[in-house]
């Protein structure tokens, strides 16, 4: 059977995942009476949760003959070492892209390295029964932006598929609109090459995905470069630099189908399977032949730019909500992320029961430890920081820059452009993208943006859109203003109540709710001034004849303001942290007595 290896990429909620629904039930993937959820590629809790895709996934369908082998890939760009290891095993993509918002920063990323690794993609602008469409100036923009990054004259004639996939249509004409998405399936046929691989030679496959199996083991996907495995063949694992890792031999083959994934016999060059039977190779290994010398090259991944340190919970209240509490259990896990997550690096710090992750960017940090906490973990998160370089030629300290698109009404502009310029960001473009709207591009220090898209969402009323992008290393741009209000520290352990708290809401608002256990050091509430301030939760009413029981017992209290992990993450300062629970999110002072927490503000005065 005919093969063609594809992927689709776009920026975050345009519409890849709704897509290969599409895709799977216009092939006949399913029976007509078989219940499918939508969104059905995205297999994990959190995905569901998010909308959003995390993890890269593997289908495939028959289209008259030929088999269509596509990668789900993720839309933010947190998550974009997934799409660079997938781009490897692939010989073509989709660009999707929103007929209304265009091509976004996400877009721009994966477009560049598709286009550098030679791939000629196919562009599919999706949702174009939007009411507020502009098909035609989406179509320009995306022309533009093949330009800009250098597609060649092959690449920059791009066919174009216009389609609604929540609709399952899709068409070359719009003048001519179908009800099914064959002309997608026909052009995928016609304009993706088949794989160029070696038909006859030793087997040889780059892994490009890694996930554990209960029953499997290890199970180690990518594409067969050339040859044939075989279950049971005598294969082994080479390292970047050629070194042998592990012999052994194939206990299962997995080749994908629709959803499912069928165990096969053997699998051919060009087909994407998934192996088992391996216990130390991880991503971009190579798997070969016995008779084989040399690894395949893998592509290059990008550096980390943000680092968070995650240690032990050690507040009072430790071991009451979770079951994985020691170093030695985190730092095991932390190494198992950074295994198959190739974008995460992880590392020792002086104190051992403390280490450091570096990242893409806070979701993708805030999605390890939501499934670090589901999985029963206690943690104590510190503040994300930026991850410096010096310059080669100069020998000054370097900063990640981040590349801005914002989308926002008119009204609210002006208060956006002060807050980025206060972040050390410059406005790059202005431009109206109608319906009343005003896009921005900036480019501003990742420092700067720790902690912005809360004050943004309030700045815009909820209506503005933001979207990052990592755009390069730049100069440092000199301090930038952190927080600028203090907290409310509990001066005492126990339970709050309710009057003590009635008397603290003049002071700032509360995260905490009357009954809800507190101790001393424990962040409850923003201070509305600049300092810190310690205060007592636990302070009941005194009771005398004067002032009884059933006075003023009606105390209204205005609801706390409840803390998410990622508004957590960028809300604490330096000496803070965040002790995260399976069944919490709470803010502390990383000492928790005050004499402690003076005397360690007196000595970082001094130096």
């Amino acid at each position: 059977m005919e093969l063609r290896n594809i992927a689709i990429i776009a920026h975050v909620d345009h519409g890849k995942t709704t897509l290969v629904d599409g895709l799977l039930k216009q092939s006949g993937s399913f029976r007509e009476n078989q219940q499918v959820a939508d969104r059905a590629m995205d297999s994990n809790d959190l995905e569901r949760e998010r909308g959003i895709t995390i993890l890269a996934k593997c289908t495939s369908v028959e289209w008259h003959g030929t088999r269509l082998n596509i990668v789900d890939t993720p839309g933010h760009a947190d998550f974009g070492g997934e799409v660079e290891r997938i781009l490897s095993m692939v010989d073509g993509v989709c660009v999707l892209v929103d007929a209304s918002e265009g091509p976004l920063p996400q877009t721009k990323f994966v477009v560049g390295k598709a286009l550098r690794l030679g791939l000629r993609p196919i562009v599919v602008i999706n949702k174009v029964d939007r009411p507020d469409e502009r098909t035609d100036e989406v179509h320009n923009e995306i022309f533009d932006l093949f330009a800009a990054l250098d597609a060649t004259d092959e690449q920059l004639d791009f066919p174009t598929i216009f389609a609604s996939a929540k609709q399952g249509w899709a068409t070359d004409d719009l003048k001519n609109r179908t009800d099914t998405l064959a002309p997608l399936f026909d052009l995928i046929v016609k304009h993706v090459p088949a794989p160029t691989v070696e038909a006859d030679g030793p087997f040889r496959m780059l892994a490009t995905t890694l996930e554990s199996n209960a029953f499997l083991g290890r199970l180690l996907t990518g594409r067969i470069e050339s040859g044939t495995v075989r279950v049971n063949q005598p294969v082994k694992a080479l390292s970047r630099d050629g070194k042998v890792l592990e012999t052994t031999r194939i206990t299962k083959i997995l080749s994908f189908r629709g959803l499912e994934r069928t165990a096969i016999d053997e699998a051919h060059a060009g087909d994407i399977v998934a192996i088992a039977g391996f216990t130390e190779p991880t991503v971009a290994d190579t798997l070969v032949d016995m008779s084989v010398t040399e690894p395949i090259e893998s592509q290059p991944i990008d550096p980390p730019t943000l680092a968070m340190t995650f240690g032990i919970n050690d507040s009072p209240l430790a071991g009451q909500e979770g079951d994985k509490v020691t170093s030695r259990i985190i730092w095991e896990r932390l190494l198992r992320e950074a295994e198959g997550n190739v974008a995460l690096q992880v590392g020792q710090t002086e104190d051992k029961t403390v280490f450091e992750v570096a990242g893409r960017g806070e979701l993708q940090l805030g999605v390890l430890i939501e499934t670090m906490r589901r999985e029963g973990f206690e943690l104590g998160i510190g503040r994300p920081r930026v991850l410096l370089k010096d310059d080669p030629e100069t020998g000054k300290p370097t900063e990640p820059i981040e590349e801005i698109v914002i989308d926002v009404d008119e009204d609210y502009t002006g208060a956006v452009v002060e807050k980025l310029a206060q972040r050390k960001g410059d406005l790059q473009e202005m431009r109206p993208s109608g319906g009343g709207k005003t896009r921005m591009v900036f480019h501003v220090p990742s420092r700067g943006m720790i902690g912005y898209h809360n004050e943004f969402m309030t700045d815009t009323r909820g209506t503005g859109v933001m979207n990052r992008l990592f755009h390069g290393y730049g100069p440092w741009r000199g301090e930038i203003p952190g927080r600028r209000t203090g907290t409310m520290i509990s001066g005492e352990q126990g339970v709050a109540v309710a009057y003590a708290l009635w008397n603290l809401e003049d002071r700032g608002a509360l995260f905490v709710h009357p009954g809800e256990k507190v101790y001393q050091g424990m962040i409850i509430g923003e201070h509305n001034k600049g300092g810190d301030l310690d205060v007592n939760p636990l302070k009941g009413k005194q009771l005398t004849n004067m002032r009884a029981s059933g006075k003023d017992d009606a105390v209204l209290l205005t609801p706390p303001m409840k803390m998410t992990l990622e508004k957590a993450m960028t809300y604490i300062a330096a000496d803070e942290v965040v002790e995260v629970t399976p069944d919490s999110i709470r803010l502390r002072k990383r000492w928790l007595d005050p004499n402690e927490r003076k005397k360690r503000a007196r000595q970082a005065k001094a130096a």
